[in-house]
């Protein structure tokens, strides 16, 4: 236990539970770990810490599938993810210069907006304009940087157009998996990115596979609008959790 000297045990309970449920819902829809983990983990670590943190445990789960992530993403993943690269550093220099309170103001807002936008009628399967393909990277990499969380832009753009499911799962985590390569880049450019955060995360390991795979298995016992629903449940119950937690 030398290795979490430096944290308390309330810090290491919440990261585990957190960590366990956050990967049990993304193994289920597909996203979610990190608009689940990082407000919990917020509340045990400073702001800028969880969000290394949960860029941290976002890529090292996400590199432990990526040759099906990338077999199975549509190819509109890869220009989101070269656009979330570029903008991430930004978001994470906003985070920076933030207060701790205004930063978790900030991180409820995001998960509300993910919330609302799943909630918008679906469209069809044909990609969007370059216009909104390319906000939704420029936003999705600000929020990467700013509270570790690409989903808000990126589940609506997927999970709201008619595509096969296993098409949304894996262009989104793909995304993700670059998204936490690039905030961890970033957060070790700027000098975030402690010893002890980096050995935590991977002490955690162990516990997001399980969780994982925990919910990998239950998504493929679903159908696909019992599925549509768990995500707009999860997208709910994030945002009114994070809404919760300012008061």
């Amino acid at each position: 236990m030398e290795l979490l000297a430096g944290f308390s045990a309330w810090q290491i309970a919440v990261a585990v539970l957190a960590a366990l449920g956050a990967s049990f819902v993304r193994g289920l829809t597909g996203f979610g770990m990190a608009i689940l983990l990082v407000p919990v983990l917020a509340l045990a670590l400073p702001p800028v810490a969880a969000v290394v943190m949960g860029n941290a445990l976002s890529l090292l789960i996400g590199l432990t599938e990526l040759p099906r992530l990338v077999r199975e993403s549509e190819r509109s993943a890869w220009r989101i993810s070269a656009l979330v690269v570029l903008a991430t550093p930004l978001g994470l220099l906003a985070l920076t210069s933030t207060g701790a309170n205004v930063a978790r103001l900030v991180i409820a807002l995001i998960a509300c907006s993910a919330f609302i936008a799943i909630l918008l009628p679906r469209r069809s399967g044909v990609v969007p304009g370059r216009f909104v393909t390319g906000a939704v990277g420029i936003l999705s990499g600000l929020m990467t940087g700013y509270a570790g969380m690409p989903g808000p832009p990126v589940v609506p753009y997927y999970a709201g157009r008619e595509l096969p499911r296993v098409t949304i799962k894996a262009s989104m985590l793909l995304i993700f998996t670059i998204a936490a390569a690039a905030g961890l880049v970033a957060a070790g450019w700027m000098g975030l990115l402690r010893a002890d955060l980096a050995q935590f995360s991977l002490l955690l390991l162990p516990v997001i596979l399980l969780g994982n795979g925990i919910g990998m298995a239950v998504s493929g016992r679903i159908s696909d609008p019992v599925w549509r629903t768990a995500v707009g449940l999860v997208l709910g119950a994030a945002a009114l959790g994070a809404l919760l937690r300012l008061y």
